[in-house]
This record gives C-alpha cells, structure tokens and sequence, in this order.
C-alpha cells in the first residue's frame, strides 16, 4: 500500500480509503472482517460521516476500534454540517454539534481529518474557517478539508486563511471518476471537471475521490441498453462515457487486469495526490481495489482514456 502525506494529519494516508456506509449494528461482523481485511493489505484510512446511516456507521467504528484496541493504527475521516430539510448547516453552531456528536459516536477525542460535507456559498469563507480552527486548537481535529466544494471557494478558503494567521483546508474530497458525471449525484454535490484539475495539479492541494469506480460502471454489468439503474443512467450515461469504458477495456486487455481496475488506477495517477474513496464489501472487491492500485499508468494513458488523445499509447 502506498500513501500519501496530508499536512496536519499527524499519520500517513492509505491511497484507499475505506468506505462505511455500510456499517450497521445489525451487521456488525460484516463490517469488522471487512475492516481486518482491510488493515492487512496495508490500509489505515477510514471514510464516515456524521449522516452515514443515521449514525450507525460511526458507531459502528467506534465499536470495532474499541474491540481490537486499534485507535491508533487508524486515521479517521469523518464529515460534518450536512444539509438537513431546512436547509444548508454550514456554520459554527451545526459544525460544533456533529463533531462533537461524531466524536462521542467514535469513542475518540479527536479525527485525523474532519471535512465538511457540503458548502453553503452564501456563508462567508473567514467565518467557516474561524469555527474549524477552534476545534483544531482544541485537540478535536487533525486536517480540515472540504468534500463537494468547487476549487474557487477551496481557493477563496486559503487566501483567507493565510492571510489571518489561520489554518487552511489541506484536503478536497470531492468526485473524481474516469466515467464523468453528466449532473451531481445529489444536490450540492461537485465532480472534479478539468478546472479543478488543472487548479489540484498547480496547488498539489490532496485529492480524496468518492465513487471512485464510477458506482460500478467500469464493471461490466453496463451497456447503453440496461437502464434499470436510473441513477447511473441519469449521471454516467453518455457516448462520451462508453467511449471511456471501451477503451479501458482495451488498455485492461493489453496489460492483463480489469476496466475496473484501470479506472481506479486512473484516478490514482493524476499528477498530484490523490486516494481514492472504495465501497469493497468482501475480500474479492477489496483484493481487486489493492491491484488496481498497484497499477501505474503514463500520461499519455491518462490522456487517451479520458478522451484527451486520439492515439493509443503503445504498451
């Protein structure tokens, strides 16, 4: 396993990231042979929030990392200041409620990295980061970042922060997929477009990417003719899109792995650091995240699977 290096974080960052909105006490052994399996292939970063499964996802973590007695071989991303039926919460009274709401869930006294889940444009950047660097200088948060903002508020963000003395967002997690999403997946939510690359690339700024794998559209189990996912229909379907998939099945073939594989590898060999975000939920999934991972892939690769070039790299 690789990782990266997150400024504030205090611990390396695994470049898979292990997704919980699956954890429920109901299933709890599921959830605790999925985490073992994953902390042996070399895994240590853990993705929740304060909305994943009414809560139950983060105790859930809390449980297991009281049980094994692990806490300290794990980082911690959990999120915060979700939109609720009234409304954006990005402010310092909703921010100060999850965490420490998340925190008691936890059975910690602090996270590694804590992001906010949404952005509210109408709420100013200086009072957002004021709020955060509180529970900074309290010992509650590592990093702070900020999953679904657009690069321009990111940047807005830091200028502040830089000018006031305070700590600014070290991470972004927003989508970043090889399949590109036609609209948002929910509303509020951002996918890394070309801008935001190019802006990630010039900042180096680290990139933690949700649906990863495209929710499965680089398994095989799509064509342009099954439409019984309307959520897939509605944000990956496109000619542009099928085109990405035909040709990661070409390079898949050429390098004797999986189109699943080479978009996972994609998203981890964008010339800046990034992890991505992984929903493996039994030891093949999980097995297939690691190889993907492993996988290395040239700049021409990346240009021609994202329709950049029109010449296939030789391999």
């Amino acid at each position: 396993m690789e990782y990266i290096e997150i400024a504030g974080a205090g611990k390396p960052i695994s470049r898979l990231i292990k997704g919980t909105d699956y954890f429920y006490h109901d299933s709890y052994e599921k959830a605790a042979t999925n985490m073992d399996a994953f902390l042996a292939i070399g895994g240590n970063t853990v993705d929740s929030a304060h909305i994943y499964c009414g809560g139950q996802s983060e105790e859930v973590l809390g449980r297991y990392m009281q049980e094994r007695g692990n806490r300290n071989e794990i980082v911690i991303l959990t999120k915060g200041a979700h939109h609720d039926q009234n409304g954006p919460r990005v402010n310092a009274d909703a921010i100060r409620s999850d965490l420490l709401t998340s925190l008691e869930r936890l059975q910690t006294e602090h996270v590694e990295l804590y992001a906010l889940h949404r952005d509210d444009p109408n709420i100013p950047v200086g009072a957002i980061l004021e709020a955060l660097n509180e529970h900074i200088e309290s010992g509650k948060i590592g990093a702070i970042g900020a999953s679904n903002w657009t690069w321009q508020r990111l940047e807005e963000a830091n200028a502040y922060a830089a000018a006031n003395g305070l700590k600014g967002f070290t991470f972004s997690s927003p989508n970043l997929s090889l399949a590109k999403a036609n609209e948002p997946f929910w509303a509020g939510c951002v996918s890394a477009d070309e801008e935001t690359l190019a802006w990630h690339e010039r900042t180096k700024l680290p990139l933690l990417s949700w649906s990863s794998q495209a929710r499965g559209f680089f398994t095989g189990r799509f064509t342009p003719e099954v439409r019984d996912n309307e959520d897939l229909v509605r944000v990956f379907y496109s000619d542009g899109n099928w085109e990405r998939l035909h040709r990661a099945e070409q390079l898949a073939e050429s390098k004797k792995t999986s189109p699943i594989q080479i978009a996972l590898a994609y998203v981890l060999n964008q010339p800046f650091p990034t992890c991505a975000l992984i929903g493996a939920q039994n030891q093949a999934e999980l097995l297939s995240c690691d190889e993907g991972s492993r996988i290395t892939l040239s700049p021409e690769e990346l240009a021609w699977l994202d329709l950049g070039s029109d010449v296939k790299p030789s391999i």
